[in-house]
């Protein structure tokens, strides 16, 4: 059965702050902050968090689907998509509407302030599962889209009876506390980095224990500290693989989904799921932008053996 990938399909801009934000952030001045950073370099990129999840799965052998909205724009994203494998037919066209777009600077710490245009992905919200033919899904990937669309989908495989992994991310921003006590509970997989974590536990008012009680799977990424993987009650800490270097960090924790996902539906067990997508991540790390990476499944696999040991069963990968 077909992976699903609901989410934003977007331009990046991606920008280099030469220095830190940190020294220009007055704490006693935070109510009326008003800075300007000139950056030294540019560069757009195909991204969007959907896309970035179903390339790298695709690059692990999988067969995702992407469904969002994008805009007129688009023509050379699609064609880019289909000549990598990736199917479109789920991609919706808006007319008179611009692809989504996402700006952000990063600075010498990796520290990032970002900003995103909305265009065509505010259509999303009336997009469903049900009138896509999409009810016989493997499990939905909700990842950062229009709030509405989120809930929406959380909503709708819920009453389809359709496991879905929960990836509120970059939009937890926007989704208020009433908005994630509907749609987390009942994930098949949460999925947060740390700060995410602690926002949803402030907007919530539940603790950590809570959040694990509302779903099946939890995962937290944690940067330079790995991940942990919540089931029940195991905890799975997971470490991170090592970076050939550092170009950009945007993306990595799309790359950590696509590659967990991608060995989940491989049936490999969670653990296996987390290092391949700490490796995953590490890859997206070490390019500029967020589905540059490149590697065979055998050059993955020999540096997988380099920071984890060896592995039989990822040969189910593929």
């Amino acid at each position: 059965m077909t992976i699903v990938v609901t989410g934003s399909i977007a331009y990046d801009y991606l920008m280099s702050f030469p220095g830190r934000f940190t020294e220009h952030i007055l704490p006693e001045k935070l109510q009326s902050i008003s800075l300007s950073f000139l950056v030294d370099s540019m560069v757009r990129q195909r991204g969007g968090v959907a896309a970035n999840i179903a390339y790298t799965m695709k690059l692990l052998g999988a067969d995702p689907l992407i469904l969002g909205t994008v805009g007129q724009d688009f023509g050379d994203y699609r064609r880019w998509l289909e000549e990598h494998g990736l199917r479109t037919d789920q991609i919706i066209e808006i007319p008179d509407e611009f692809t989504a777009s996402f700006f952000v600077s990063t600075d010498l710490d990796q520290n990032q302030i970002a900003n995103f245009y909305t265009g065509a992905m505010a259509h999303a919200r009336s997009v469903s599962l049900a009138a896509r033919g999409l009810t016989h899904a493997r499990i939905v990937i909700i990842s950062p889209n229009d709030p509405q669309a989120m809930l929406n989908y959380a909503n709708e495989c819920r009453t389809l009876g359709i496991p879905f992994a929960y990836d509120p991310s970059q939009q937890i921003a926007r989704l208020s506390g009433e908005d994630l006590r509907q749609s987390i509970p009942g994930a098949a997989f949460l999925m947060v980095n740390e700060y995410e974590a602690a926002i949803a536990q402030e907007k919530t008012d539940w603790t950590l224990d809570q959040i694990r009680g509302q779903v099946e799977t939890l995962v937290i990424t944690e940067g330079k500290q790995g991940s942990a993987i919540y089931r029940g009650d195991e905890t799975i800490r997971i470490p991170v693989a090592t970076p050939h270097r550092i170009a950009e960090p945007t993306g990595a924790g799309d790359g950590y989904r696509g590659g967990f996902f991608a060995a989940w539906s491989a049936g490999l067990p969670l653990d296996i799921c987390g290092r391949v997508g700490a490796l995953c991540s590490t890859y997206v790390l070490e390019q500029v932008g967020t589905s540059s990476h490149r590697f065979s499944l055998t050059d993955f696999i020999a540096r997988y053996e380099e920071n984890f040991g060896a592995e039989p069963r990822l040969a189910a990968l593929g």
